[in-house]
């Protein structure tokens, strides 16, 4: 009899994080004369295998917040923003993956956010820098060898769960609190 056992089960096969850095030009209906505020919002993203990495496609809309006609008026300019992100893998094992049948776990870390948003020099064009990170896992069936005792399991690593004999001495009106 073999003192171990080869055991296939699920586990993380390989791990990835990505840090992305981008800059978006926004066109606005008006000559802007200055920036009110930037937001990103609705993010959403879908993730597949390709090879050794994982590929995101998301979009996410920015908002941008200006002033215009000499900080006399102002709007909301909002557009939808697509992009793609790709995860390289770090794979702890490739010789023990049992099967090319896997399940990714992508899961953003940081939101889009924006860093920076200023006045393209051209007029009517707002850039704004974005920052996101994802990290992504793949799971998938592994094999692991574990020892065998060969006297079988020992009744001495057994665990004692009676409690009994401490709750003897306890005074339930302790437990209960008092009203008074």
């Amino acid at each position: 009899m073999s003192e171990y056992r080869e055991i296939i089960t699920k586990a993380v096969v390989a791990k990835g994080r990505k840090f992305v850095q981008s800059t978006h030009t926004i066109t606005a209906p008006n000559r802007p004369s200055s920036i009110l505020g930037c937001w990103i919002i609705n993010h959403r993203y879908d993730a597949k295998k390709r090879g050794r990495t994982i590929e995101i496609h998301g979009h996410y809309d920015v908002n941008v917040w200006y002033s215009y006609h000499n900080n006399t008026k102002t709007e909301v300019v909002s557009e939808t923003v697509s992009y793609t992100a790709v995860v390289r893998l770090k794979y702890r094992d490739d010789e023990n993956v049992v099967s090319d049948d896997h399940d990714i776990f992508v899961r953003v870390i940081q939101q889009p956010n924006c860093l920076e948003c200023t006045i393209a020099s051209s007029g009517n064009k707002i850039v704004v820098q974005v920052e996101k990170e994802f990290a992504a896992e793949v799971i998938g069936e592994t094999k692991v060898w574990v020892a065998i005792h060969p006297d079988g399991r020992d009744e001495e690593d057994d665990f004692d769960y009676d409690v009994d004999e401490e709750l003897e001495n306890l005074t339930p009106d302790l437990l209960l609190g008092d009203d008074d």
